[in-house]
């Protein structure tokens, strides 16, 4: 579904600097000194749409700093609205493409990437667009340091399918994989909106970590 224009996003996300930073370029190799005053572990979440994962972690770990990523103004204006509600120090929001991260982030300065309900783009024409495609896993292993996980959560079958092979073909080791995340043993899990809404409809969540090598 396509978002709702909000042409006020911009101006709202700039007045709030203390959640979303201007010019993201400018604090490569340094988010977590110059940004977060610390040397904690930094988390990227990448398309967080409208926050509730990535702040609720925030709350929950406040020794490692999160920053969401989100291309959409329109929906990173609600992720910042949770994100002053909650009031947490340790989060970010940037409003950047993916297609960057090199850009914004070091060789190893990020210490793990979380993918949420990502857009599954079903046609095969699509595919380069995926957020588990060969292209985006180069990006995150540009800034992931060796051994860097990521963390794929999905509603999707055909996409969890599709990231399982991908992920092999890369050569990324698998080490954790659930069918049904809800009726596993996992703990720790803390729910996005999407995953609340199509949990509730009695929809299996497929979830899976794997790391580089």
């Amino acid at each position: 579904m396509r978002a709702r224009n909000k042409p006020w996003a911009e101006d709202h996300l700039k007045a709030n600097p203390q959640f979303v930073p201007a010019d993201p370029q400018s604090h490569k190799g340094c988010w977590k000194a110059d940004v977060f005053g610390n040397n904690h572990e930094l988390h990227i979440e990448v398309g967080s749409g409208k926050g509730r994962f990535i702040t609720e972690m925030a709350k929950l770990h406040p020794d490692i700093n999160y920053i969401a990523i989100e291309l959409s103004e329109s929906i990173a204006l609600s992720a910042l609205e949770c994100m002053i509600e909650a009031d947490v120090p340790n989060v970010r929001l940037l409003t950047i493409n993916a297609e960057i991260l090199n850009d914004v982030f070091d060789k190893g300065e990020v210490d793990r990437v979380y993918l949420n309900f990502s857009d599954p783009w079903p046609k095969n024409r699509h595919e380069k667009r995926r957020l588990t495609f060969k292209k985006f896993l180069d990006l995150y292993k540009t800034v992931l340091p060796e051994n860097g996980e990521i963390h794929f959560k999905t509603d999707n079958r055909g996409l969890f399918e599709y990231s399982l092979e991908s992920f092999s073909a890369y050569g990324l080791l698998l080490t954790y994989v659930s069918l049904d995340l809800h009726n596993s043993e996992y703990e720790g899990n803390v729910m996005t909106e999407y995953e609340e809404k199509f949990s509730s409809m009695g929809q299996p969540i497929y979830r899976c970590e794997v790391r580089y090598q």
